[in-house]
């Protein structure tokens, strides 16, 4: 007979089963046990008049083969979502890096540009730089 977590976690499958199964079932009926192997068992006896060992054999066989079976598939399913927006996270990666790669080359090409029509400035900007770099760090060991 399956156990609390197994009910809690299949509930809705259960509940429509046990519906079409004894169509005099009601809501309100399984409402009351929810959550309780031996509560269920004891509300559709009391309103089908089932035997005991009728309805436990009734959930053993939904749980031997319909809801891990669905249990399975639904693992499938997010396992293949899963790989699908891994292979889409992965091309998107690439494309952004040959992007960046692109637009660092550019980059490169017009500091060496910069390098070549302006030396003094771009030493002088190099200069002031390493001299920001420095304080900040001398100042930030000093706390």
């Amino acid at each position: 007979m399956p156990n609390r977590e197994q009910l809690r976690g299949h509930w809705n499958e259960v509940k429509g089963r046990l519906k079409e199964h004894w169509a005099q079932l009601t809501e309100d009926d399984l409402r009351r046990a929810e959550g309780s192997a031996d509560r269920l068992v004891g509300v559709v006896q009391q309103k089908t008049g089932a035997t005991r060992s009728e309805v436990e054999r009734f959930l053993d066989s939904l749980f031997s083969n319909g809801v891990r079976d669905q249990a399975a598939e639904t693992v499938q399913q997010y396992s293949d979502a899963a790989q699908k927006m891994a292979a889409e996270a992965s091309q998107f990666a690439k494309e952004q890096a040959q992007r960046f790669a692109a637009q660092s080359g550019d980059y490169s090409a017009k500091v060496a540009e910069r390098v070549r029509t302006r030396p003094g400035e771009t030493l002088a900007i190099a200069f002031g730089l390493g001299v920001a770099a420095g304080a900040f760090l001398f100042f930030g060991r000093k706390k």
